[in-house]
């Protein structure tokens, strides 16, 4: 069993609320800023992709340093940026594209006369590269940190991302099939969670 956010495409505007929300919760519990998700834009849909928190991680597996855990008590993979040595094979072996590498500058910081070099926005996150810059695995941790629960799932305009268990997907996979299988149609993911917890 496990738990994670789900994001509904047919929700999602692209607007960025969620990644603002993540960046502005983890910077002011003292974690690093990055956004622990990542939005995904087509010319017909956007979405946020984040970790799905999985049983069996191969993000843990490939990890050289055991820096990535299943805590089993909090259902929730994890990992210790201080144990992480920046290799980025977890955002290589991660099937969601979920893990980023991210870390702080020497920009600017005392001492230090070496320029950071600049590179172009679009480049991928693994392939850049910063002098004196230990980039370490960047991922969503359900904001553990926060009674309230994710910062994104309460930041969304449209609602559109949603924490759910892994049971309760289930059974909305469910319902979804007995309506299938009624109206003889496909069903979306929102009408067969509606449908799950009795709203219209």
């Amino acid at each position: 069993m496990n738990r994670f956010v789900i994001s509904q495409s047919s929700r999602c505007i692209g607007c960025g609320t969620c990644a603002a929300a993540c960046s502005t919760a983890h910077k002011a519990a003292g974690l690093q800023a990055h956004p622990r998700l990542t939005i995904t834009k087509t010319d017909d849909i956007s979405s946020p992709v984040l970790c799905r928190h999985c049983e069996d991680a191969y993000c843990a597996r490939v990890c050289p340093v055991k820096a990535i855990t299943h805590d089993a008590k909090s259902q929730r993979v994890v990992i210790d940026e201080k144990t992480c040595i920046g290799c980025k094979m977890c955002a290589l072996a991660c099937p969601f594209g979920a893990i980023t590498p991210s870390g702080t500058s020497t920009a600017g910081v005392a001492g230090i006369r070496t320029v950071t070099p600049t590179y172009s926005k679009a480049l991928d996150p693994l392939l850049a590269w910063e002098v004196g810059v230990k980039a370490v695995a960047v991922k969503c941790d359900l904001c553990a940190f926060r009674p309230e629960g994710p910062a994104c799932v309460g930041a969304c305009p449209t609602s559109g991302l949603m924490l759910v268990e892994y049971d309760e997907l289930r059974r909305a996979a469910a319902v979804k099939s007995r309506q299938n299988a009624k109206q003889g149609s496909g069903m979306s993911i929102d009408a067969a969670l509606a449908a799950f917890k009795g709203r219209d």
